[in-house]
């Protein structure tokens, strides 16, 4: 086993892995060619639900993040805007000016404990990713996490609540809008000036003032004012849907002149006559379950009109409402409609778990992981470390000094593995969808609250009408392995049984 399995190999009968490391009759990269045959499409739709179509008769949309997408300059604006309210209206010190957005520093879907101000990835378990977890612009100690929460398992009790928000005793907060990404950064940044310059503070009230004014950002109009928009083909896609008969309807929390702008500039001056109804300022996710507030209708000049609303008429924009009355006035129930949104709590959860729609999730950060996992370097690092975790499997019955030896390098390299693989995606937090082994919890809640997700409604192009879409069947841990397993199987069986063992 040391012999054959050390980096004493000879070179004559080895592969090397990406780190150096010898391994004997390796089959590793021959694998490797045959993965990168068989890569996934950037552009695809991918299925967490069974889900086709030709059953779909009535397809709506969110606004942002979903019909219009944003460069990133606005980020930096509602960064800058935020920040300047904190020194003007919260009078926090003028030095925090000099900290600048940084679009790379975090990724959506990170908790952030409210009480002890620190930024981490949380996976489906509840678990914390070790070596993700931030306190300002500044890396936790593993050890120092572990004992703060006595291990790193948070319990139920203090996760976030069904949206992601730190409420009634919950601690931690979950970041899951796109729009997110600047407010994770300015709390970091202004955490690190009081940590830089022992400055004691209350965490609690810093992270009600920065949600205060990201929050006043939206509501004043601050974003609306100097804005880039963009959509990937979203015309297109809207006039497939009309050319097939779809009926189509827009509900989302942005204000009518800014979402009249930019539909104009993405799809035209005829934006309207796409859609049967327009809803705006609809206040989600309180729309899917507030039952007692009325539509209004908005005028060309954006004046609120008085008149109570019989009917939801095609060509005009509504305010506010609520989703009972939404579906007491078209009759557009079930199953047929299929709803799209970037936010997988406030525009997708109750729709599915109360109203039995079909929900798709737009994930712009799709498409740039899955062209980082088509890479050659991504998949031969990804076919060692998985080969490194099988020989783990089955090499630790050998309890012999040298094997141990073995057995603990292999197992420095894993966490070095582990790493490398983190910094394809995010120097700090790695994927969007992945601890080291297992879901995260935003993948977790994209999986039950999403039939289909895709990087952009572009992707619908690529589908006919009555296409359907079925989800992979992923083995469970006691099913038969699928092609990541296969790396070490034959050679290495665990957990297959011996072939001299026979089942009766």
């Amino acid at each position: 086993f040391s012999v054959r399995f050390s980096n004493k190999c000879q070179e004559k009968h080895t592969l090397k892995n990406p780190s150096g490391t010898c391994v004997e009759n390796s089959r590793i990269f021959l694998l490797v060619p045959s993965i990168m045959s068989n890569m996934l499409n950037p552009d695809a739709i991918f299925s967490n639900n069974e889900m086709s179509l030709s059953d779909i008769e009535i397809y709506g949309f969110d606004y942002d993040y979903t019909l219009v997408f944003y460069s990133k300059h606005l980020h930096t604006l509602i960064f800058n805007a935020a920040r300047d309210l904190l020194i003007n209206e919260h009078r926090y010190p003028a030095e925090i000016r000099k900290y600048d957005y940084d679009p790379n520093f975090a990724i959506r879907g990170l908790h952030y404990d409210v009480h002890r101000a620190l930024l981490m990835k949380i996976d489906a378990f509840h678990y914390i990713q070790l070596g993700t977890v931030y306190r300002g612009l500044s890396v936790v100690p593993d050890e120092e996490v572990i004992a703060m929460y006595d291990g790193s398992h948070v319990p139920l009790e203090q996760m976030s609540d069904f949206y992601g928000k730190s409420s009634q005793g919950n601690t931690m907060k979950q970041f899951m809008d796109i729009f997110s990404l600047p407010e994770m950064t300015l709390l970091s940044c202004v955490n690190e000036y009081f940590l830089k310059n022992n400055i004691d503070y209350e965490p609690v009230h810093l992270y009600k003032d920065v949600k205060d004014s990201i929050r006043d950002v939206h509501i004043k109009g601050i974003m609306y004012r100097k804005y880039i928009c963009y959509a990937e083909q979203t015309r297109a896609v809207l006039a497939k849907l009309a050319d097939h008969g779809k009926k189509m309807f827009l509900i989302t929390n942005s204000p009518s002149s800014f979402v009249d702008k930019g539909m104009k500039f993405i799809v035209g001056k005829d934006w309207r006559d796409l859609f049967d109804v327009v809803i705006v300022q609809a206040d989600k996710p309180n729309f899917f379950n507030d039952k007692r507030r009325p539509f209004r209708k908005v005028n060309e000049r954006g004046v609120l009109l008085w008149d109570k609303i019989h009917k939801l008429q095609k060509g005009q924009i509504y305010k506010q409402g609520n989703l009972y009355e939404f579906l007491k006035l078209t009759g557009w129930r079930g199953s047929k409609v299929l709803y799209f949104g970037d936010h997988i709590y406030s525009d997708l959860a109750d729709l599915t778990l109360k109203h039995g729609w079909r929900t798709g999730a737009i994930i712009p950060e799709l498409r740039s992981e899955i062209k980082i996992m088509n890479t050659e370097k991504y998949i031969q690092t990804m076919t060692w470390l998985q080969t490194l975790t099988g020989l783990l499997e089955h090499m630790q019955v050998h309890r012999d000094p040298d094997s141990q030896m073995i057995l603990e390098e292999w197992k420095k390299e894993r966490k070095e593995m582990r790493e490398m693989n983190r910094n394809f995606f995010n120097a700090r937090f790695g994927s969007l969808f992945r601890t080291d082994e297992n879901p995260t919890y935003f993948l977790r809640r994209l999986s039950r609250f999403a039939d289909i997700y895709m990087a952009s409604l572009s992707c619908l192009l690529n589908y006919e009408p009555d296409y359907t879409f079925y989800p992979r069947r992923t083995p469970l841990q006691h099913e038969l392995p699928g092609w990541s397993d296969q790396l070490y199987t034959g050679t290495f069986r665990i957990p297959f049984l011996p072939e001299t063992v026979q089942v009766k």
